[in-house]
């Protein structure tokens, strides 16, 4: 029996530095990152320094040189730029490296398309995927199956893909149409969570930052945590108890990063609101990372382009526990900061005390003896609030809480 093994992709990486000391080397690792997620290799990295990206062909004609030398010489499958190419940009730069093309977005939603598991996260990534294709498509005029296999090329909706624009358009409003019901769905459930009172915390972060090992650690989730970027795509959401009984929602959620496409912005918008819903975000992030600062804005810039700029915050400063961890940094945009370890757990008892604490600011004080008929509110005290105290005495029960404002009016104390 003969065994085939497919072939790894080689990729030049290629950026254009517009300002000193601006961030393009450090993208261009972190794409590096992404295409070694896809399954690829990097062989070369090449910056230009120019004053803007070639309106034509992204880097200079003499550029374009060097990197077909540079992909001849190292063998490679093809050429990434960091930054997103215009459909003209693409066809020029392919047509003169004569080898395979690719921007940041295609990689990014490659690695989607490979780690989308429910059906709504596959409808993204196929919505995402079609819109880019399409924006392509109509700067090209010929037909997709240029773009050959291989990364850059997955996804659960490229067999439906096709050079007739009038066939992709009808299915990206089928998609759409799909999106919407499990949008109405998602609602339904939030709607839920809010008549249960739970509170909803959101843990949100740069991707591979530690989210999904920090919701296993607190819930047991068992979610898939890898030491790669996208490594979970599709939100998850858990019920956990504080120390207190105070029941609560933890949802995790898609990473951010650099450049994060706009059509998965548009696709992952009902995803990405989770956090929008929430009554606290926790912000984690992986103070290892020589690029902390650097992606906390990101996390910032983009919650804020999703328009949540007015919830609390939990900045929990993950990895403390590695050599390279910066245990000077500080983010003076949360309202509390904790620094932890989600792998060994070390400092999560301290996260969860923060979390009471943020929580206790938002509810009531009530001490009130309630008599004895009055079961229902002691029950929804008990599950719902944070009980202090309780007592029971001749002429009913004594209570001491700490309640959700949303409650208290189904508790209200009339004199």
């Amino acid at each position: 029996m003969i065994e085939t093994k497919e072939k790894l992709e080689k990729f030049v990486l290629v950026g254009v530095q517009t300002a000193e000391g601006d961030d393009t080397a450090d993208s261009l690792n972190e794409l590096a990152e992404l295409i070694k997620t896809a399954g690829g290799q990097v062989t070369a990295t090449v910056i230009q320094n120019r004053e803007a990206v070639h309106s034509g062909t992204y880097i200079g004609k003499g550029k374009v040189e060097e990197v077909k030398q540079l992909v001849e010489e190292t063998e490679a499958t093809g050429v990434v730029c960091d930054d997103e190419l215009s459909p003209a940009q693409y066809k020029n730069l392919e047509d003169l490296l004569d080898c395979k093309v690719m921007d940041r977005t295609m990689v990014i939603l490659d690695i989607f398309a490979s780690h989308a598991t429910t059906n709504e996260g596959k409808i993204q990534v196929e919505l995402a995927q079609l819109r880019y294709r399409l924006m392509r498509l109509s700067g090209r005029g010929v037909s997709m199956s240029r773009l050959g296999g291989g990364i850059g090329t997955r996804g659960p909706g490229e067999s439906k893909l096709e050079s007739d624009r009038r066939q992709i358009r009808n299915r990206i409003s089928q998609l759409k149409e799909e999106l919407a019901g499990v949008v109405q769905s998602r609602e339904v459930t939030r709607k839920a969570r809010s008549k249960n009172a739970l509170p909803v915390f959101s843990i949100v972060g740069y991707t591979n930052a530690g989210k999904s090992t920090l919701l296993n650690k607190l819930t047991d989730a068992n979610i898939l945590a890898e030491d790669k970027l996208f490594a979970t795509l599709d939100p998850t959401t858990r019920n956990f108890k504080l120390s207190s009984g105070q029941e609560v929602l933890l949802t995790d959620t898609v990473g951010f990063i650099r450049k994060l496409p706009h059509h998965l912005i548009e696709a992952f918008k009902s995803t990405l609101e989770e956090a929008k819903y929430a009554d606290i975000i926790i912000h984690v992030v992986d103070i290892s990372n020589p690029d902390a600062e650097k992606q906390m804005h990101v996390v910032y810039d983009t919650l804020s382009g999703l328009g949540i700029s007015d919830k609390k915050i939990i900045t929990v400063f993950n990895k403390c526990d590695k050599e390279t961890a910066n245990t000077d940094i500080k983010d003076l945009r949360a309202d509390k900061f904790v620094r932890i370890s989600a792998k060994s757990g070390l400092g999560c008892d301290t996260l969860t005390e923060i979390m009471e604490d943020l929580l206790r600011e938002s509810k009531i004080l009530i001490e009130h003896t309630f008599s004895y008929d009055e079961g229902g509110k002691l029950a929804l005290i008990r599950s719902k609030g944070e009980l202090i105290a309780e007592e029971y005495t001749e002429t009913g029960v004594y209570i001491k809480a700490y309640v959700p404002k949303e409650i208290y009016d189904k508790i209200l104390i009339r004199h």
